[in-house]
């Protein structure tokens, strides 16, 4: 029988034209509600490419969107040519210094600062003091130590015979506050190191006074604890380098006063002893 029905079959496809064949097989299916029916070319086949299995129970377009569009990466933090912006940095003259500060996006901290804060003072000081970063009164100013931090480091000054605009300049070793004044990450030191290193290129301090344990263990590249650090002349970039407390730990440890005097103390020693020296060898080459 089954062999019957195939001839029967085989007979009438010979006979029958294909157009009809193929009506007939639609209007089975659709009868069966199996319709519509896609069919791909056998020489398309080879061509098409798989379904991802992450895909496959996936509606048709978000299944083609899977496949079309790669997965994009985004990084959290502002990227920058670090050896181009090194060296442009070391070519800034004072004149540009402070708006290129201000349009900075090497770290994360450009996203959440208010303003920057290069530094204030006298552009030739003998004295650089350099403090941790800036607070939430120096992000709304623009300005270094203008909060009651800033009042006692001017009270402090002014027991040396200086103020702030006058053979004294104040800055910071980040030039962005860090959110809720907590402490710098590495990365935002990297970032803003070549600014400090031009001020100190453009000013040539005699003197460098680091204001706590931060912007000391900063300029060092070394952990320490600030009571190894006082009391000692250390050194950055050839320059005599003296360690003492920052003015806002003294406002809350206030018996720690009197050894901020000592460091301040020991460090206008060292300026003197560098200025008699420097007057020494003046009147050594003279010929007079």
């Amino acid at each position: 029988m089954r062999w019957c029905c195939a001839a029967a079959w085989r007979k009438r496809y010979q006979t029958t034209p294909i157009a009809i064949i193929v009506t007939e097989r639609i209007d089975i299916l659709y009868e069966l509600g199996l319709t519509p029916v896609w069919r791909l070319r056998a020489r398309y086949r080879s061509e098409v490419p798989s379904i991802a299995s992450h895909a496959a129970n996936e509606p048709p377009f978000l299944a083609q969107q899977a496949e079309i569009e790669p997965k994009r990466t985004v990084s959290t933090e502002p990227q920058a040519d670090t050896g181009n912006r090194v060296s442009r940095i070391a070519t800034l003259d004072w004149a540009h210094f402070a708006a290129d500060v201000s349009a900075c996006t090497a770290c994360g901290l450009s996203r959440t600062r208010n303003l920057a804060v290069p530094g204030v003072g006298d552009v030739r000081a003998d004295w650089l003091f350099i403090g941790e970063a800036p607070g939430a009164d120096e992000d709304a100013r623009g300005e270094p130590f203008v909060g009651q931090a800033g009042r006692l480091l001017d009270n402090m000054l002014n027991a040396l015979g200086m103020t702030r605009t006058k053979a004294v300049y104040i800055a910071n070793v980040l030039k962005c506050r860090p959110p809720g004044n907590r402490a710098p990450t590495p990365l935002e030191v990297d970032a803003c190191m070549p600014y400090l290193d031009r001020q100190i290129a453009l000013i040539q301090p005699k003197l460098i006074v680091a204001l706590g344990k931060s912007a000391a263990t900063s300029l060092m590249r070394a952990e320490a604890s600030i009571a190894s650090l006082r009391g000692r002349v250390h050194r950055y970039k050839g320059i005599p380098m003296i360690v003492t407390y920052h003015p806002a730990y003294l406002l809350r440890t206030l018996p720690d006063k009197a050894k901020a005097w000592e460091d301040l103390c020991l460090a206008r020693s060292t300026l003197r002893g560098i200025l008699d020296a420097s007057t020494l060898q003046t009147a050594g080459r003279d010929p007079t």
